[in-house]
């Protein structure tokens, strides 16, 4: 089972509630008190994310962090790298941190770069701004027109 740490689901909460005003520099506190995730959580996700520019750091009396980009240019790519890492599905993909012991005699090795590349690709194609407002990533369709049984042959 794929799964995302509960980390990378706290900091897309998190960045959900900065991009409610992105550009607007806001405290840990302020962060953890809107989304209701414990103040030293919020504090680990927003250093992580800083140090990889996701967002940026404020420091002095009326310091903090801010996303200062739309949401609608944050991936969630983005966001899981930030938090675990290169995406990759098996040990033998591009970009995996450990490596396989039978990589070099594997019948399957390089098949996964295939699935790995669909899996960011689908990836790249939500954004924060999705996240935020899943109607906007799945609109409500209104249902088709449907034709009464008495009118189908009426003009025959």
């Amino acid at each position: 089972m794929l799964r995302l740490n509960r980390m990378t689901d706290y900091a897309i909460v998190v960045l959900g509630q900065m991009a409610q005003e992105a550009g607007r520099v806001r405290t840990a506190a302020a962060l953890a008190e809107a989304t209701g995730v414990p103040v030293p959580t919020v504090s680990k996700l927003l250093k992580q994310m800083a140090a990889v520019s996701l967002i940026s750091a404020h420091r002095g009396a009326k310091g903090g962090y801010a996303l200062d980009r739309p949401a609608a240019a944050v991936t969630v790519t983005e966001i899981i790298q930030a938090l675990e890492g290169p995406i990759a599905l098996t040990a033998c993909v591009d970009g995996a941190e450990e490596c396989c012991e039978v990589e070099h005699s594997c019948p399957m090795r390089g098949n996964w770069n295939r699935v790995n590349r669909a899996i960011r690709s689908a990836l790249d194609g939500v954004t924060l701004a999705d996240m935020v407002d899943p109607e906007g990533m799945f609109p409500v369709r209104t249902p088709a027109p449907t034709l009464h049984p008495t009118t189908v042959g009426a003009a025959e």
